[in-house]
């Protein structure tokens, strides 16, 4: 059985490749390098699972999650495919006996963290094994422009300097231009060609709403379309995590926090729980992240806006990988983009890095903001181009009602230039308003020229 599709058909139960699979799958099998970027759930995994069982040796999957490693080697176990990984949740004794089975050649796949590639104990491992090929999953993480930037990615350019004949395959999910170009430069991938199906997920429902009261509205949510369903709730905060999960108990549904202050025991335990039994909501931070692999979580939804239209992106492809509708539901207000940005200037990041990380929240918040499809604008981040409205998302099918902005927004720049470009959005609003309180006479900004005129003419200041 040394055919891709036998392969395909015999292991992992498919009929057809998807997509760019084959082409990927094909040129990794005759020993070349490759940059496949593919959407969660689009699998990415074949890419580099079924060439290490065509190629004659064992696949070493680069892997920066540790959970991420044990569901997937467990996932190959039973398929029956032999899998291992070595991380530091296995004893001496354990790691031992893997490195036992490479040099037996008793291996098709081992998962490695990055961080052990530096120990000249594993080079000198990996110089008397037959390795099939180098996977570098999750790849974005490279990138030290990029939503999820791991140190240790950095010295994965010694695959190929130590090993220049084995082929690479880099693999993500989540990468603009940007971040792809710093992927290629890295990895030393410059002559790989890149293998790109899209970005789109058109089985997700994508809705954002405004903050009122922000557990009810995710309970109403819940209630209304996803009773008794498996989903994900991020929070921005552990504190935040932990009294909603906490409140959506009191509320009747098992809900399950987690997030980086937990132990190592209890986080790998909720996590097992949610992807092993059903009917599990998780209530997480950002630490609940990358290889989340349970097919039918039916929705993602955010109490917080996140950093980034790329962690959104990452985020809420969580939800129906397994292709059946689901839904992605934020509410978000303009308190959260303040809290992020003074999180991100307290921050030890250089000028360069906070300003790239402004852009980012900025480009986050048009998408929150926007009137017309969400969905051309979330794929448009990337590059990737949708022709027509998605016909799937809150936008498209219940459309915002709008209006003409223009003598508003002269309206407020004078406002704000003729009262000293000082005050906050509130008091400026009373001042369109003609509102005559003790401040703003002390002031005498009730003599301005602005003064009142959005009274006149409907601008829409009495919107706010």
């Amino acid at each position: 059985m040394n055919q891709p599709l036998d392969v395909l058909k015999t292991i992992f139960g498919y009929d057809s490749f998807r997509g760019q699979q084959q082409a990927a799958i094909e040129h990794v099998i005759a020993g070349q390098d490759a940059l496949v970027l593919m959407p969660t759930g689009g699998g990415k995994s074949l890419c580099y699972q079924i060439p290490a069982l065509v190629r004659d040796g064992v696949g070493i999957v680069i892997s920066p999650l540790i959970a991420l490693m044990q569901d997937q080697v467990d996932a190959l176990l039973q398929l029956g495919v032999k899998a291992a990984f070595l991380n530091s949740t296995l004893t001496m004794e354990q790691a031992r006996g893997i490195e036992q089975q490479l040099l037996n050649n008793e291996l098709d796949l081992l998962y490695i963290a990055p961080e052990r590639l530096s120990a000249p104990r594993t080079l000198e491992l990996f110089g008397r094994i037959k390795i099939a090929l180098f996977a570098i999953d999750e790849a974005h993480c490279v990138s030290q422009w990029g939503h999820d930037f791991r140190a240790d990615y950095l010295q994965l350019s010694i695959l190929h300097e130590r090993f220049p004949t084995i082929p690479r395959i880099a693999l993500t999910a989540t990468a603009d231009e940007r971040t792809r170009q710093e992927i290629i430069v890295r990895l030393k991938l410059e002559h790989a060609p890149l293998y790109l199906s899209g970005f789109d997920r058109p089985n997700i429902r994508y809705a954002i709403v405004q903050k009122q009261n922000a557990r009810q509205q995710l309970l109403e949510f819940m209630r209304s379309q996803h009773e008794g369903d498996a989903g994900i709730v991020y929070c921005l905060s552990r504190k935040k995590v932990e009294e909603t999960a906490q409140w959506l108990r009191t509320q009747g549904i098992n809900a399950l926090p987690y997030h980086a202050g937990m132990t190592n025991q209890d986080r790998q335990q909720h996590q097992q729980q949610f992807l092993r039994q059903e009917s599990i909501v998780i209530v997480a931070t950002i630490a609940f992240g990358m290889g989340i692999d349970k097919p039918n979580v039916r929705f993602v939804a955010h109490l917080d806006i996140p950093k980034s239209v790329e962690a959104y992106y990452q985020e809420t492809g969580r939800a129906g990988r397994d292709g059946l509708p689901a839904n992605a539901w934020m509410a978000y207000g303009l308190q959260d983009v303040v809290t992020m940005r003074r999180m991100l200037a307290g921050s030890d990041a250089d000028e360069a890095h906070k300003r790239l990380e402004l852009h980012k929240l900025d480009a986050m918040l048009a998408l929150c903001e926007q009137v017309h499809c969400r969905r051309q604008t979330l794929l448009g981040y990337f590059g990737d181009h949708l022709e027509q409205p998605c016909g799937n998302c809150d936008t498209c099918l219940e459309p915002v009602q709008t209006w003409d902005g223009t003598i508003a927004a002269q309206q407020a720049l004078s406002c704000i230039y003729r009262t000293g470009s000082r005050y906050g959005v509130h008091y400026l609003i009373d001042v369109l308003l003609g509102k005559q309180n003790e401040r703003i006479i002390s002031a005498n900004h009730h003599q301005q020229s602005t003064f009142g005129i959005g009274k006149i003419g409907g601008a829409g200041f009495s919107r706010y």
